[in-house]
């Protein structure tokens, strides 16, 4: 509340007398300067007062002997300290609060740089810059100082030494900054907040358009060709398949077909039991359609699917035993449950007896099926203010290390998105132009609620030429560790496998 004041105290005044009283109640609020000597002084102050000299009660106690005496004894208290009622801007100056201290340095330096344009004295010109000055001066001091709670930070000491530096020089190009490219900046990011409310609105609205009418023909899927399918998409067909476990992928032409790539084969062509697996993800839980081919000549008796789980995943129930004839084949099924959003891992093997041998039972191993965390996360939004307050609650980070060959920051931008289905919340405008570096928050949510939140702080070091690939780091946080560490895995295989 402080800094927002502060901040259109020093935007919106602009008369003389206006100017003279923001300064009038900064020094009121921030008490006597300077404010380390002064806060020493009370501190000295405080250790003299006279201790109250109090007899504490006489006490009688019994000796090994058996007679009684009585012990008394003086002691000396001081009257406990009341936390004294400090002014308030310097009550948080004190708490190690600085960033209200920088505000405050920004404040002065637009107030001192108007009242030296409106004011032609230039004793009192002078005079104002230098108590200005002196408060950004003192705040600094007291930020090196031990006595605050918390130490001030760089970055508060820099932008307190830039308004100092500014002030003292009063250039024209720093006067027009502060005073008119500030505002022009605000009016512009306003303007596009706004262009982005707008837009999200109207998204929304389209959204709930009835874009079928009362007359309009059924399509279905099964009898549509191929090269119909993009005129004459069923919206309600699309989210069926995609709930039931087809994600909505563009590179899945059709829609049907898809299964196939999601075949995964378990064991070898040479094996005397054939294994294929479809993966079919629901929201929470997993469906192995596994496939058995006998390719043997001999009856296989209890042909056992056995299996394990690695990670956040667990097996319903165990697959019943099969009798399999010469070159037959069978289908099992078995469900696993999916608690939360991390990679997992299926592993087991194929157990069987021979009709007729005595040797014990042949196990084939199976390979391992790996779950896609990306089967779970979908992109979502928030706020600034909710980003700001999650990245500082959740406990698991891990930083990935950019690794790429891709040369343009905007593409290595998209590409992350595209891999990690994560949502951008940095305005496309913030984004557009090229500064040689990027910073860019991320955001996705899973279906079982948990949030992930990325931080993509990516440059291209221009010294090494205009080929040089992008170099920076991505900050993943997550409320479980999980979480976290899978998404650091996606985003290293996905930005190795980069093709330019």
């Amino acid at each position: 509340i402080y800094r927002g004041a502060l901040w259109i105290l020093g935007e919106y005044c602009s008369t003389k007398e206006d100017i003279q009283n923001v300064m009038t109640e900064v020094r009121r609020s921030l008490g006597e300067i300077p404010i380390v000597e002064n806060e020493i002084k009370k501190e000295a102050g405080e250790l003299k007062p006279e201790d109250e000299v109090s007899a504490a009660p006489a006490q009688k106690l019994v000796t090994e002997m058996g007679t009684y005496v009585t012990q008394s004894a003086l002691s000396s208290s001081r009257p406990s300290k009341k936390e004294e009622d400090r002014p308030p801007l310097r009550g948080f100056l004190m708490d190690g609060d600085f960033f209200v201290g920088a505000s405050l340095a920004t404040t002065l330096t637009k107030l001192a740089l108007r009242y030296v344009s409106i004011v032609q004295d230039k004793k009192k010109q002078n005079s104002f810059v230098a108590e200005a000055m002196l408060i950004m001066v003192t705040v600094l001091h007291l930020g090196k100082s031990s006595l605050p709670k918390k130490p001030i930070t760089d970055d508060d000491v820099e932008r307190i030494s830039l308004c100092l530096k500014v002030l003292s020089e009063c250039s024209p190009l720093m006067n027009d900054i502060f005073n008119k490219e500030c505002r022009r900046s605000l009016s512009h990011m306003l303007t596009v907040r706004l262009e982005e409310e707008k837009l999200s609105q109207k998204k929304e609205s389209e959204k709930r358009n009835v874009t079928v009418q009362a007359d309009d023909p059924i399509s279905f899927m099964q009898l549509t060709a191929k090269n119909e399918m993009s005129s004459k998409e069923d919206q309600f067909q699309l989210s069926l398949l995609a709930a039931m476990g087809n994600t909505q992928r563009k590179e899945a032409a059709d829609p049907l077909a898809s299964k196939l790539n999601k075949v995964t084969q378990l064991t070898g062509f040479s094996d005397p039991v054939y294994a294929e697996a479809y993966v079919h993800v629901n929201q929470y839980d997993i469906v192995l359609d596994v496939l058995v081919v006998n390719q043997t000549s001999d009856t296989l008796q209890n042909c056992t699917l056995e299996l394990a789980t690695l990670g956040d995943l667990k097996l319903v129930e165990k697959p019943s035993p099969l009798t399999l004839a010469p070159h037959d084949f069978a289908n099992i099924k078995a469900n696993v449950k999916v608690a939360s959003t991390e990679n997992g891992i299926i592993f087991g093997n194929i157990v069987y007896d021979v009709s007729g041998a005595a040797s014990d039972r042949n196990c084939v191993v199976l390979s391992d099926i790996h779950i896609d965390i990306m089967d779970y996360i979908q992109p979502a939004s928030c706020t600034d203010a909710e980003f700001r307050q999650m990245w500082a609650e959740f406990e698991w980070e891990n930083k990935v290390t950019v690794n790429t060959n891709i040369i343009d920051l905007n593409e290595y931008l998209h590409h992350i998105l595209r891999s990690t289905n994560m949502k951008c919340l940095t305005p496309e405008k913030a984004l557009s132009g090229f500064c040689g570096f990027m910073a860019a928050n991320l955001y996705a949510r899973s279906i079982f609620g948990e949030d992930a939140l990325a931080n993509v702080s990516i440059e291209k070091p221009i010294h090494l030429g205009p080929d040089a690939p992008v170099t920076g780091h991505i900050r993943i946080r997550a409320k479980s560790q999980g979480m976290a560490l899978s998404l650091g895995d996606k985003i290293n295989l996905s930005q190795k496998k980069a093709n330019i």
